[in-house]
């Protein structure tokens, strides 16, 4: 009875598993991996992600300044319907001067708080609550909100121009075109990983070790002394001699520049008598003084003729 036993035994036991010859998938490249492909979209938070919802309730509040409390009663409906659709509970207590968020139990996204957080905080700081929307959404798909101020920014500026309020602004609007970078950047400063060893370092080398590679370790205190006093005396030497060397350079002349020598002037250059001969002769024609008084008469009626027959 024993045998057949010992059979079944050996029949009930799983056969071993059969080794699969095919050859692993190539590596992939870390690059690749780390970079997002053009058009993929993040899939929306939904229900079914956490059908369960929150485990426990969590609320934020913010202070407001006295002159929101207008602005902030007109809108609070909106801000209560946009919160309504996370199923996040919006408050405002006019007395304490303060907006409240809190979860509910139909709350599944964990996210929606903070962002409903983020939402009352831009409005207690004079942002309209259209734009503080935008600015949440845009915060949410990885654009900076100091692109959406320098569009309001420029849109002040277009709006003081009464030919362009008419007009589409698109023009001068910019475009933020959003960059998925296919590759990696690479650090300026690269950590070169030095190659692997399983030994350890060599020890280094005691005094005692340096003193027997020398040859001082036999030698006599005396002689060790004055091998001690001769490397002091030497670098005492050295020390002056480099001290002299310093207080030496002062008295050392600067270098002069080399001495030009001034030309002499040339008095071989011809001289021109004639023309001298003609400035004397000018010079004598030329009558000094002032005209006399029968000249001076002469020139007077001289004028006066022209002056008639002009007439």
């Amino acid at each position: 009875m024993a045998a057949p036993r010992e059979a079944e035994a050996v029949a009930e036991q799983p056969a071993p598993p059969k080794r699969s010859h095919k050859k692993k998938a190539a590596k992939v490249d870390e690059s690749e991996l780390l970079t997002v492909p053009d058009g993929w979209k993040e899939p929306a938070f939904t229900r079914e992600d956490n059908p369960k919802g929150l485990l426990e309730e969590s609320s934020f509040a913010t202070l407001f300044p006295k002159y929101r409390e207008a602005y902030l009663k007109e809108c609070w409906p909106l801000v209560q319907k946009a919160l309504s659709e996370h199923y996040v509970n919006a408050t405002l207590d006019l007395i304490e001067g303060s907006m409240t968020v809190t979860t509910t139990k139909k709350t599944f996204d964990p996210y929606a708080i903070i962002r409903a957080r983020d939402l009352i905080k831009l409005l207690a700081r004079s942002v309209p609550f259209e734009q503080v929307r935008k600015v949440v959404l845009d915060t949410m798909k990885n654009i900076h909100p100091i692109y959406n101020i320098k569009t309001l920014m420029i849109k002040r500026e277009l709006s003081k121009d009464p030919e362009l309020r008419s007009q589409s602004w698109e023009r001068f609007l910019p475009k933020f075109k959003r960059k998925n970078l296919k590759k990696r950047k690479e650090p300026k400063k690269k950590n070169v990983k030095k190659e692997y060893t399983p030994f350890p370092p060599p020890q280094p080398e005691s005094q005692i070790d340096k003193e027997l590679a020398s040859g001082e370790y036999f030698l006599k205190e005396s002689q060790k002394k004055r091998k001690q006093v001769e490397e002091i005396k030497a670098k005492q030497a050295d020390a002056i001699k480099k001290r002299q060397e310093e207080r030496n350079k002062a008295f050392i002349p600067p270098k002069e520049k080399p001495v030009v020598k001034a030309k002499k002037a040339s008095t071989e250059k011809k001289i021109d008598i004639e023309a001298i001969k003609e400035k004397v002769k000018n010079a004598k024609k030329k009558k000094l003084g002032a005209l006399p008084v029968e000249e001076v008469k002469l020139k007077i009626a001289a004028d006066e003729k022209k002056k008639k027959k002009k007439k």
